[in-house]
């Protein structure tokens, strides 16, 4: 079965998806852990992670919600942090808006990770859809597991944070990057979201310098050809 799967899906994507299930549930096991020491019942929990579904925004609204914030507070930082789900449906939004319930299942799929996979793609659109569909179905398992494994750890641990289990999502996912950054553009592109992100954080609310970070895309838009070179 495990030679079938790879045929169909392919040895160098498989290792990829599994790699970073690892880390998703790692980070499962993390917020399943911080949102008991919180207080928070295990179905409401479970509920977050099935009805949410968006590790980056469960974690911040976590934050907030600990710190004090209010439910507007901890909606208006959800909300915030998934705008960047608009320019992700516009890039893969094709892949899976065939029928109605893979319009439902696919909308719930678009992540950053099931993004950045099907894109790597390139125009090969039978790939990318198995891309798609084949990171999202290993992020999905992944999360609800190390969901339920953080909500019974959380129940023994004090404090869940103090293992650093919610460093490891983003170790991970810098991991998977790192390949990339060896296009000089990318890496600038890269470095000044950072610098960005960095400099902003300490005045501004959780999610917001994410979201001006964003701005370092700049430095990665394509070089205008010459207009010899069209011709």
């Amino acid at each position: 079965m495990f030679a079938r799967l790879t045929g169909l899906v392919g040895r160098d994507l498989l290792r990829d998806t599994i790699a970073y299930s690892v880390g998703i549930a790692v980070a499962g096991a993390s917020f399943g852990a911080l949102a008991t020491a919180q207080g928070l019942q295990w179905w409401t929990t479970m509920a977050v992670s099935v009805l949410v579904y968006a590790g980056t925004a469960q974690f911040a609204a976590l934050g907030v919600a600990a710190s004090g914030g209010g439910p507007l507070a901890v909606v208006a930082t959800g909300l915030v942090l998934n705008l960047r789900h608009v320019p992700y449906g516009l890039s893969v939004g094709h892949l899976y808006w065939d029928r109605w319930w893979t319009r439902l299942l696919g909308t719930q799929n678009l992540l950053d990770t099931t993004t950045a996979f099907a894109l790597a793609e390139g125009d090969d659109l039978r790939r990318a859809k198995i891309a798609y569909w084949t990171t999202g179905a290993g992020n999905a398992i992944a999360w609800i597991a190390g969901n339920l494994a953080g909500i019974a750890a959380g129940r023994q641990i004090a404090s869940p944070e103090a293992f650093g289990l919610d460093a490891a999502l983003p170790a991970i996912i810098l991991a998977l990057v790192l390949p990339a950054l060896r296009d000089r553009s990318t890496l600038l592109a890269c470095a000044v979201g950072a610098a960005i992100a960095l400099a902003t954080s300490p005045f501004l609310t959780g999610g917001l310098p994410v979201l001006l970070a964003l701005a370092g895309l700049a430095f990665a838009w394509p070089p205008k050809e010459p207009e010899e070179a069209q011709r």
